[in-house]
């Protein structure tokens, strides 16, 4: 990209006329776009090693001071020398020569600088010149992968085929086109990216697909025509920037019947209702209210401060529902708009008023579709959408108009370019059928307020058709209701099902046996974070559960439940708050009150033990919602010791209940109790 010429002797030129070398040895120089024209390096050694020395670099642009001197040379003068430049041939000074030429010929030509304002050039170009900026625009996932999702979703129209990118910035689209099957890019960036695109084009091995031409698409000349151009042109409001003129004339490398992406630019306007951002702006102005400011009355200024403020279009995001009427669409087709169509923009819009509500303004964003041959994909602004880079834009009435729902709103949106590579936006609204009230405002669409904060957009007041407040208790007592459900083996369950755990109670699992048929949670399944589906078998409730964390301390708040069980169960974590104990003949607390017919260790007992009544209470509580089963008809087969009867209503009782029968009885009858007794927390 840089042309280089070597054997280059360069020479001090003093006020007296004589000439002194300014460097001992002859010395590279180097010739590198610039925005402004061009950037002359003289470098010591190769250019291309790394042990290069870089000894003076300086622009060169059209009011730049300079002569060519004989057949070799060229005097230029600079703030603090006179340069002699002799090169080593005359080719090489012809070559140098016809750069400066086209740079001193070329200003006032390109369409470009007849439309831009230097300042607005420079600043422009800087800006994008930054990698920062660059990653910005990269990182929206959303406008990046888009890009790559309507390219490598229409390969017929890049597989082999010449593309250029217009405004590449760092090349991610050319980077795109090659994936896509592209023979060539034509990567054109005007800005200092240019030097990063060729480091990656270089360091990805495509320096031979992938021509990075820096220079502006109005100035630079191509070897060839392309069958596609490729471009990331849209600004604020798809129009800010002027980029779009830059991407239309653009076309005139394009083949005929060739494909631009994108291929078609959607502007959306809809009148919306927004007090808060309304009184924001309008109390700005309230600083130049004060009549004594350190002794010095601002009042005169206020109305020129309200004025300044709602000039500046909103950029952030907002909530659909305060638009208060469908979206007017204003369509451009890139494949047949001329660069001249965009100069200005007259856009006629009626609005049927939806619901009643002020009109503070009117709100603008945008959509770009990607027509291929073989699919269409859209890249969207809208509030309705994941945001962007681009957010939107809202445009405020210094005087807002009260609309019913049914009236017509009509007017006009004109935007007028200017050199600043922006519009200044004007939009007239009227209000059909009430002495035609109206309103306008002239904005600067290059000096915007950027106001959004990363906080979600509030919703508009008003919606609400049902108390709030009823609504919020109905919601949590169906969560309780659910809560109470899952409350099985004393073991505390969410809303959503989500269990905690707390491993730091010393319970060895190969004592512990699992009630019911089924873990209660899923082996495998709990993760330290996050959620899972457990599906297939049934997990605490007849409902699939979301799991995940850990056991609740609560659970192990008892050292009495900490007893001795048979079984090995280290395939499954069990709940240890409800346990099945075995030959419990032993414990004082329960010698059996009810059995006495039955002597010594010939009885028979079964016990479930709870870490706290509580649990109990909640285990009665979710077997009268499930109905699971009824537990009158098993009442009179209970160990009393630890009054059942309190178990069924109130919490206040031991957490302990047995079952127990004596030897002479059967056996099989009073087990197959014992299991249905037991099954219930299943």
């Amino acid at each position: 990209m840089a042309k280089t010429f070597r054997a280059v002797t360069v020479l001090t030129l003093s006020n007296n006329g004589q000439s002194i070398p300014k460097y001992n040895k002859p010395v590279t120089l180097n010739v590198n776009y610039d925005p402004q024209g061009l950037s002359v390096e003289l470098v010591l050694g190769d250019s291309t090693a790394r042990e290069k020395v870089s000894l003076l670099e300086f622009p060169v642009t059209h009011t730049t001071e300079c002569s060519r001197v004989s057949s070799r040379s060229y005097v230029f003068t600079l703030d603090s020398d006179s340069l002699l430049i002799t090169f080593a041939n005359e080719t090489d000074f012809r070559n140098f020569h016809s750069q400066i030429l086209k740079l001193k010929n070329g200003k006032g030509v390109s369409a470009f600088n007849e439309r831009t304002e230097e300042s607005s050039a420079m600043q422009y170009f800087q800006f994008y010149g930054y990698l920062s900026q660059q990653q910005n625009m990269m990182q929206d996932y959303i406008r990046t992968s888009t890009y790559q999702r309507a390219i490598l979703g229409n390969l017929s129209d890049f597989k082999d085929k010449v593309v250029l990118d217009v405004g590449a910035g760092s090349g991610i689209l050319s980077f795109f086109a090659i994936q896509a099957g592209a023979k060539k890019v034509y990567a054109v960036e005007a800005s200092n990216m240019a030097n990063h695109a060729e480091l990656l084009v270089a360091a990805n091995n495509l320096s031979d697909k992938i021509i990075v031409i820096a220079g502006k698409i109005e100035e630079i000349d191509l070897p060839e025509h392309v069958d596609c151009i490729v471009s990331e042109p849209m600004g604020y409001m798809l129009y800010n920037e002027r980029m779009l003129e830059t991407y239309l004339h653009a076309k005139k490398w394009l083949v005929p019947g060739g494909r631009m992406f994108p291929s078609r630019g959607d502007l959306h306007i809809a009148p919306f209702s927004d007090e808060n951002l309304y009184m924001e702006q309008f109390n700005k102005a309230n600083f130049w209210y004060q009549t004594c400011f350190h002794g010095v009355d601002l009042s005169a200024m206020r109305n020129n401060a309200i004025k300044e403020y709602f000039r500046q279009p909103i950029v952030d995001t907002f909530d659909i529902r305060i638009c208060m009427a469908k979206s007017v669409r204003h369509i451009v087709d890139f494949q047949t708009a001329d660069e001249t169509d965009l100069h200005k923009i007259d856009i006629d819009v009626d609005f049927h008023i939806l619901e009643s509500g002020t009109c503070h303004g009117l709100a603008f964003w945008f959509d770009v579709a990607f027509i291929g041959s073989t699919q269409q994909v859209w890249l969207s602004t809208a509030p309705t959408e994941p945001l962007t880079h681009w957010y939107q834009v809202r445009c405020l009435l210094e005087n807002p108009l009260f609309c019913k729902s049914g009236q017509l709103l009509s007017g006009k949106v004109i935007l007028i370019a200017n050199k600043r590579q922006s519009y200044d936006v004007t939009i007239e609204l009227k209000l059909e059928g009430t002495n035609m009230e109206s309103s306008s405002n002239t904005l600067d669409l290059k000096n915007p307020y950027f106001r959004y904060t990363g906080a979600a957009a509030q919703p508009p007041p008003g919606l609400n058709n049902t108390s709030p407040s009823e609504s919020y208790w109905t919601t949590l007592d169906a969560q309780g209701a659910r809560q109470a459900v899952n409350m099985v083996n004393g073991m505390s369950v969410n809303g959503l099902g989500e269990v905690s755990m707390d491993t730091s109670a010393a319970v060895n699992p190969s004592n512990l046996l699992a009630i019911g048929g089924q873990p209660n949670i899923h082996p495998g399944s709990i993760s330290s974070t996050g959620r899972g589906r457990v599906g297939g078998t049934a997990t605490s409730t007849q409902a699939a559960q979301l799991i995940g964390g850990g056991i609740t301390p609560n659970m192990f708040t008892s050292p009495a439940t900490q007893s001795l069980v048979l079984g090995n169960t280290s395939h499954y974590p069990v709940n240890p708050s409800l346990m099945i104990v075995k030959q419990l003949q032993n414990d004082p607390r329960h010698s059996n009150s009810s059995n006495t017919g039955d002597k010594g260790n010939n009885k028979q007992s079964r016990k479930l033990v709870f870490s706290s009544p509580a649990s109990k209470l909640r285990l009665a509580s979710a077997v009268r919602i499930l109905h699971a089963v009824d537990l009158t008809s098993l009442e009179p087969h209970f160990d009393h010791s630890g009054n059942n009867v309190a178990y069924l209503s109130k919490p206040t009782v031991d957490s302990v209940f047995g079952f127990g029968w004596g030897s002479g009885r059967n056996n099989s009858q009073w087990e197959a109790r014992w299991r249905r007794l037991r099954a219930i927390p299943s």
